[in-house]
């Protein structure tokens, strides 16, 4: 059995808490506060979001790598 490397762990744990944060930004894009902000901050909120989804897959990859 491999053992996790310390900067393993980190991996692990940031990808843990970038699927959370997705989790919560998507949830957010269901509210009425969402619904109240201007067209271009929607649009900023959505280019973050997929950038976040490309960077958890990238780290998804890493850790698959292990």
């Amino acid at each position: 059995m491999n053992q996790i490397l310390p900067h393993q762990e980190r991996v692990l744990v940031e990808k843990v808490e970038l699927d959370l944060k997705m989790d919560s930004l998507g949830k957010f894009f269901e509210t009425t506060l969402y619904d109240a902000l201007t067209t271009a901050e929607r649009g900023r909120l959505q280019r973050q979001f997929a950038a976040m989804q490309v960077y958890s897959k990238i780290l998804g990859e890493r850790i698959a790598a292990f």
